[in-house]
């Protein structure tokens, strides 16, 4: 964790190993992102979450009250991408795919009580524009259904616990068509645009 500073902190974190995703991309480049990291008065940290509901439903709130971050980026990898794509909202029920545990939630829900759907504040279509104009070799799309499994879930309880500062990004498998190092350009350009939200 960051020591204190007077400096904002962004949380980002990437997803460990499930299926045939021995090696998690979304963790690859969120590595890679803290080794580019170079983004004045703002701190990164970062934190892999394994493809669990039970520890993920522990973490994400644990990590919000350790961190106090200005932003929450989830990442994660989906085999279907071939952009940088940023998800508008999540959902807290339909979760009946296991985990790598072999588990599914409490009657398939995320957050007992809450609503089906939160929407984030940020402007994904804005912030997509914005990685999109900037000429780098990642491009970018937007998406409004993050999958129901720990991408969703993860997204879910950011956004059940501040809406205004959480987003999601899934990635592609490494070298479909992106390296490590380029999927971490765009995460943060993605960041950048965000944070122009946010602040």
């Amino acid at each position: 964790m960051p020591a204190e500073t007077s400096n904002k902190t962004v949380l980002v974190t990437g997803f460990g190993p499930f299926g045939s995703h021995n090696v998690n991309a979304s963790w690859v480049a969120v590595q890679e992102l803290d080794k580019q990291w170079n983004m004045k008065g703002v701190d990164l940290a970062i934190q892999e979450i394994p493809v669990e509901y039970a520890t993920v439903f522990k973490m994400v709130p644990e990590l919000w009250e350790e961190v106090k971050p200005c932003l929450v980026i989830h990442v994660g990898v989906s085999g279907i991408a071939s952009k940088l794509t940023l998800e508008q909202q999540a959902h807290n029920d339909g979760y009946n795919k296991k985990d790598v545990k072999g588990t599914c939630p409490e009657k398939n829900c995320c957050v007992n009580g809450a609503n089906n759907c939160i929407v984030s504040n940020i402007d994904m279509h804005k912030v997509c524009d914005e990685i999109n104009d900037l000429g780098i070799d990642v491009k970018s799309t937007v998406s409004e259904d993050p999958g129901r499994y720990l991408c969703d879930f993860s997204y879910f309880l950011s956004l059940n616990i501040d809406k205004s500062r959480s987003a999601f990004i899934h990635v592609p498998p490494l070298d479909q068509p992106y390296s490590g190092k380029q999927l971490a350009q765009g995460l943060q350009a993605a960041i950048t645009a965000m944070l122009k939200q946010v602040s």
